[in-house]
């Protein structure tokens, strides 16, 4: 007989939390007194006139910038009508992702000067074929929901290169995608490649198809490109991905609980401007926040520190109803390896489990100055075992199974009754590149190692053949607004290459 209790909760997921409600209100409101007290620098005219418009007070000015200070009722008035949820789809509108609390999503890191390349594991300049082939490879990751380019294209015009890296991506991938911009102007370009994509301007009010990304520059400052971005991006639609990237003991406190007030005071900056111009403009805040080595002095990538540091600015963003940008499946590493690896599953498990939303660079080795497509795909399972362990352990009559213990009893075994028939395919993990077979087996099937399958999963993904995601009059139209790109800015290629 079933017995029904009350109060008795089941089907629980694992949880993680970092900081407790009063440790985020503490840091909450912190940040808004460095908004008020210290106050932001804005080297941008328009944002200066646009936070002034709304309440804020505007003084120190000087010849490239003003001092703004944004009083606590701005905050709390732009916090009334910023989205709990943004929405991105691919321009193949299967691909959906909807960030709001707990939701959670991956894909990689953007604009790597070099790549490991998978023919030869040398590391060399990242070019647009390898772009492309990233990005092919995130189309064929079921664990990767979005994309970002893993690598800046330097085959490309430099003052242009935003344009042609979006192109490269979408031959790739018809996932949806965090771009970057050189400014304005490349974000308006990008747009337009969009809306021919999407098929115009009335199918992308109905589901945007990119993000961008908008980076201020920590400590407190908010630059005229950075500021003009997130304008434009308010004005046509284009969500917002407004997160800073403090390093602790250098452009943020080293105290983590100081880090965190400040990149939260940076990205609430970045929220009232978007609110004043346009209440319920979408944006999602976070970022990179990680530590210098200080013996080394580089940026950590797979330190514990940014893992907590992550984690407990996704516990102030579900505090605040904000979608958050969280970091994870990278690495200090510089090549794919036991460190890579090692690094990448404690900050996948801990974005995961802190329920992070948008969680980027995946791939990213060497302090984000490498991409690596193992990485990747080594991640893409890392994340699958994770998600596995995020389902819990579902406790009821069925899968508590007394009758199926009664009918086998004692001495008998599981292997033919119904109940592992109908259950194992869904209770129990099967890995793709983790390997389980016994000794001989192994030995029998070559005895690689795991980084040799990883590296055949990448090869066997890049040789396959897949139909064109775009037809070559869309390829034309799409590549004609870069050359124009080029065109109107070659006096600036041209001084680039006298000033190397």
């Amino acid at each position: 007989m079933q017995v029904h209790r009350t109060n008795y909760q089941i089907n629980e997921t694992p949880t993680l939390q970092v900081l407790t409600e009063d440790q985020i209100e503490a840091i909450y409101y912190a940040a808004l007194r460095v908004l008020y007290e210290t106050g932001v620098r804005v080297y941008d005219k328009e944002g200066v006139e646009v936070a002034y418009s709304g309440g804020a007070i505007v003084e120190d000015k000087t010849d490239e910038s003003h001092l703004v200070q944004i009083p606590h009722w701005l905050v709390e008035k732009a916090r009334v009508t910023v989205p709990s949820k943004v929405v991105l789809a691919g321009f193949d509108r299967k691909y959906r992702m909807e960030l709001y609390k707990n939701q959670i999503y991956f894909g990689g890191g953007s604009d790597t000067p070099f790549t490991l390349d998978p023919y030869t594991g040398k590391r060399r300049r990242t070019t647009y074929r390898d772009v492309k082939n990233i990005a092919r490879l995130a189309q064929a990751l079921p664990n990767l929901n979005f994309h970002m380019s893993l690598g800046i294209t330097q085959d490309t015009a430099v003052s242009t290169y935003d344009r042609w890296q979006y192109l490269a991506m979408v031959e790739g991938t018809s996932k949806p995608i965090n771009v970057t911009a050189v400014d304005a102007e490349g974000l308006g370009d990008i747009l337009e490649m969009a809306h021919i994509l999407v098929g115009g301007k009335e199918e992308w009010r109905k589901g945007p198809t990119f993000s961008i990304y908008i980076e201020p520059v920590s400590p407190l400052s908010h630059t005229k490109e950075v500021v003009q971005k997130l304008l434009f991006a308010t004005d046509n639609n284009i969500p917002c991905v407004y997160t800073p990237c403090p390093l602790a003991g250098a452009t943020a406190p080293t105290t983590l609980a100081g880090l965190l007030v400040q990149s939260l005071a940076e990205s609430l900056f970045g929220i009232v401007i978007s609110q004043i111009r346009k209440p319920g403009a979408q944006i999602i805040i976070g970022g990179l926040m990680s530590n210098m080595d200080m013996k080394t002095a580089t940026y950590t990538y797979g330190s514990p520190e940014m893992a907590l540091m992550s984690a407990g600015y996704t516990d102030i963003t579900k505090w605040l109803r904000v979608p958050m940008y969280e970091t994870a499946g990278c690495s200090d590493a510089k090549l794919f390896d036991e460190q890579s690896v090692m690094e990448a599953t404690i900050n996948i498990s801990t974005a995961a489990l802190i329920g992070g939303n948008m969680i980027h660079d995946v791939g990213y080795l060497d302090s984000g100055l490498t991409s690596s497509m193992e990485q990747m795909v080594a991640a893409d399972e890392i994340i699958d075992m994770v998600k596995r362990i995020l389902r819990g352990i579902p406790v009821n009559d069925d899968t508590m199974a007394l009758d199926v213990m009664d009918a086998v009893g004692p001495s008998g075994h599981f292997m033919e009754h119904n109940h592992t028939y109908n259950h194992f395919k869904n209770e129990i993990w099967r890995p793709k590149l983790i390997d389980r077979q016994n000794w001989e087996d192994w030995t029998h099937c070559g005895s690689k190692r795991y980084g040799e399958r990883v590296h055949d999963r990448v090869i066997k993904i890049l040789e396959t053949e897949t139909e064109p995601l775009l037809n070559e009059a869309t390829y034309k139209e799409l590549s004609r607004i870069c050359e124009l790109a080029d065109t109107r800015h070659k006096d600036e290629e041209l001084d680039v290459k006298m000033f190397v």
